[in-house]
Parts: structure tokens; C-alpha cells; sequence
């Protein structure tokens, strides 16, 4: 890691008179080579990446409200689920492709199964996924085939809580300090973003009578989704400052807004007709796509200031030797 220190006539050096006594040269401070960032910026699209990371957690919990709907005699709820499943991920895989640049790279990557990288384990899920989807898509709207349309459905589901969350796994596996820091909750985070838009599109699309699992997904959704990212929040440290300032913080008081109304709505959606649940879900899904935007642009913004990357590392490094001692 390359970078300069300024602050003594020697730098990075101490004058020290004996145990316990403090330094009589301030700290350093940091700045890199010719003002450039530690860590290069990345320079994905936002709407390929945050596009990728939102489609996909709609279609993982797409396909469970789907299967619940199947077990539970909800025909239309269910049929809605498995079209918004199948959609998205579909799109999801093209806007994956078309931040790649060409077809061949995502097929390139399964050339290899390495169960230590998030990267080829997420490119083999959505390759085992995405086919599910569509076969289950099918045999509903056709009609026909119901045993190995069942079948299509119930695998998606058995799949569809790591595609719903493997993403918040992919970009924490990063040196993006934003995206770093917050590993630990960040799946959860994912997950709750992705039950909320699913709810969201089936209040859209489904009809009332049916879409009771629905409006239960929303509330619960929203709510793990708000706690956990809070939480991620106060753990994260200097790196959250960078949900708190410029386009991160607007997308994500969008997100925060738009969710927890959307929820409520969607609690109060029982007999409210039509035009009141499509509301509800409009809501969920924008507040869906805005806390992935938020995310990203976070994620992006801490990357190009070495404050993030250089100040947790020094504090690791003070939190072991004084552990040494």
C-alpha cells in the first residue's frame, strides 16, 4: 500500500523517554501519492451492479413466496410470484452480462468451481437457478406438466435463500471498505431488501383475495431489512460515514422512507381494494431499488478516501499490540 506520513522531522518516528509517557511528535497523518486513493475506485455502472444486486434478491424471494403460495392453494399469487422470479433474474443475468461486456466471460466463469470465492459459487447458483425459474414459469402458465413444474418450484426455493443473498456476501468479500466492514450484516440486510420487494411486486400484481403471505412478507421484510442495516450501521465504524453524506445518504433516507411506508400500507392493505395494495407495493419496490443504489454509491464513495482503508487498519494494529503487551 503505497503512501506518505507527515508530522515530525522524521517521519513515522517517535521520541519516547520512558513506558507510559506519550510522544512528543503527533500523530501522523495520512495522504496518499499524489493525492490518488489507496484502493482503486470501481467503475461499474451503477445501474448494471445496483440493478444485479436488486433483481436477483426479488427473485430469490420471489420463488419462496411462490412455493408458499403453491402449498397454499393461492393459484394467482403463486403464478405472479413464479413470472416475478423468472423475470428477474433474467434481467439480473443481463445486466450482469452487460456490465461484463460480453457473454463469454459469465460462461468463462464457469470454467472453474471454487468453493472458497463468492464470484464462481454465485455464477454457478444463478446457472442452476435461472433454468428453475423458467421451467416453473412455464408449467404454470401453460397449464401442463404440473408433477415437473411442482418439482421446478420447490428446487428454486430450496435455492432461492443464497441467490436472495449471495450478493451481500460477493460485494463484502471486497476491499471496498463500506462494503467490508459491514460483512456481518449485510446478508441480513440483503435479505430483508429482497422479502420487501417481493411482497412489493406480488401487492402489485396479485390479486387482494390472495395476497395475504404477500402483505406478512412486507412487514417482516421491512422490518429485518431497517434493524439490520442500523445495526450494520453502529458495528461498521469509520466506514459508515460514507452512508451519511452526499448521494449515499439520499438514496438511503429514500430507501428508509419508502420501505417503512410501504410496509404499512401494506399491513392496512386487507380490504382496502385494488389501487391501495398496488400503492403498498410501488412503495416496497422503490425502497428496494433506492437501498441497493445507497449501498453502491457508499461503497464507491469510500473507496476513493484513504481515510477509510488506512485509519481501521492502524486501530487493528494499536488494538494487537496492546493486546501483546
Amino acid at each position: 500500500m503505497s503512501g506518505t506520513t507527515r508530522g515530525g522531522p522524521k517521519d513515522g518516528r517517535r521520541r519516547r523517554r520512558g513506558r507510559g509517557e506519550q510522544a512528543v511528535v503527533p500523530d501522523a497523518e495520512f495522504s496518499s501519492y499524489y493525492g490518488r486513493p489507496v484502493l482503486k475506485r470501481p467503475e461499474w455502472q451503477p445501474l448494471d451492479v445496483a440493478g444485479y444486486l436488486w433483481l436477483g434478491g426479488l427473485a430469490g424471494a420471489s420463488s419462496l413466496l411462490a412455493a408458499g403460495a403453491d402449498v397454499t392453494a393461492r393459484p394467482a399469487l403463486a403464478r405472479t410470484a413464479k413470472l416475478g422470479a423468472a423475470g428477474a433474474i433474467s434481467l439480473s443475468l443481463a445486466a450482469l452480462v452487460h456490465d461484463l461486456g460480453r457473454p463469454a466471460r459469465f460462461l468463462n466463469m464457469l470454467r472453474v468451481f471454487k468453493p472458497t470465492s463468492p464470484m464462481s459459487m454465485g455464477s454457478w447458483l444463478l446457472a442452476g437457478y435461472a433454468p428453475l425459474t423458467m421451467a416453473a414459469a412455464a408449467a404454470d402458465v401453460a397449464g401442463r406438466y404440473r408433477i415437473a413444474g411442482a418439482a421446478a418450484t420447490a428446487s428454486a426455493a430450496a435455492l432461492a435463500p443464497a441467490v436472495a443473498t449471495y450478493t451481500a456476501v460477493l460485494i463484502c468479500d471486497t476491499a471496498v471498505p463500506s462494503w467490508h466492514e459491514g460483512f456481518r450484516e449485510m446478508p441480513f440486510v440483503f435479505a430483508g431488501s429482497a422479502a420487501a420487494s417481493a411482497a412489493g411486486w406480488a401487492l402489485v400484481s396479485a390479486p387482494p383475495g390472495e395476497s395475504g403471505p404477500a402483505r406478512r412478507t412486507a412487514v417482516l421484510g421491512a422490518a429485518l431489512e431497517l434493524g439490520a442495516f442500523r445495526l450494520m450501521q453502529r458495528n461498521m465504524g469509520l466506514a459508515a460515514e460514507a452512508y451519511e453524506s452526499g448521494a449515499p445518504r439520499t438514496w438511503l433516507r429514500a430507501a428508509e422512507g419508502l420501505t417503512a411506508g410501504g410496509a404499512l400500507l401494506a399491513a392496512r392493505a386487507d380490504r382496502r381494494g385494488r389501487a391501495f395494495a398496488a400503492l403498498a407495493g410501488t412503495a416496497l419496490l422503490a425502497g428496494s431499488v433506492a437501498l441497493r443504489l445507497g449501498v453502491f454509491h457508499a461503497g464507491v464513495a469510500s473507496a476513493g478516501d484513504p481515510r477509510y482503508t488506512v485509519v481501521p487498519q492502524r486501530e487493528r494494529l494499536t488494538a494487537r499490540s496492546r493486546a501483546g503487551e
